[in-house]
């Protein structure tokens, strides 16, 4: 947060100095290592009379306008080893097939994550954040915004059980853990998977959202 305080600073240079500064906190680590930890990012920020965003990987933004509602993501992730991605999602979830399957997709993704071959996300290395997709919004053009995770997204991009109106309205009305409690709901009635393929029974979820 410290290193994304300076209004005038881009995101992507504040992203850069976050990334290496928790690097910093960890020397006892192997940072090459190709397992180490890495996360998505997406950031909103308000200056002045503008909101700034910054996302790496596949954490949407979704900023409420006039015209609809702009999703802003980064999913270069899906053009990586779409063969492999596509024999985990033959498998139900729970399944010794899709477990195999997830193990050689996962190690053969880390392989070329944050190289030019592959996908970018925020790991140890700072170069990471050159890659981030950015961008500025006239504050006026927007009057409500959310920052979520693909974990919440899903909802609307791939289980269709929700429109962008929808996922606003609830969270006007109940906030996050609403939309949350939803996705859940929904996600229940497919515990394996078959209808809607994916990693796990439930993705890691979570969201934010302002209003103008």
């Amino acid at each position: 947060m410290a290193a994304l305080a300076d209004p005038d600073r881009p995101l992507s240079s504040g992203l850069a100095d976050a990334l290496e500064r928790v690097a910093k906190m960890h020397p006892e680590c192997d940072l090459s290592d190709p397992g180490t930890p890495s996360a998505t990012v997406a950031i909103l920020r308000h200056r002045q009379e503008t909101l700034d965003h910054l996302v790496l990987a596949d954490s949407p933004i979704v900023l409420g306008t006039p015209q609809g509602y702009s999703v802003i993501t980064d999913l270069r992730v899906d053009d990586v080893l779409p063969e492999m991605q596509a024999e985990v999602e033959k498998h139900e979830t729970h399944t010794e097939g899709h477990r195999e399957a997830l193990q050689r997709f996962v190690l053969a993704q880390r392989q070329v994550r944050n190289t030019p071959d592959g996908y970018w996300v925020a790991a140890a290395g700072p170069a990471a954040a050159e890659h981030s997709l950015t961008g500025t919004t006239p504050l006026d053009e927007v009057h409500a915004a959310a920052v979520m995770s693909d974990g919440v997204s899903r909802l609307v991009t791939e289980y269709k059980m929700a429109t962008w109106p929808e996922v606003f309205a609830t969270l006007q009305a109940g906030g996050p853990r609403e939309l949350i409690d939803i996705v859940r709901k929904v996600e229940a009635t497919d515990p394996t998977g078959r209808r809607w393929p994916r990693y796990k029974s439930g993705d890691d979820a979570t969201v934010a959202f302002c209003q103008w």
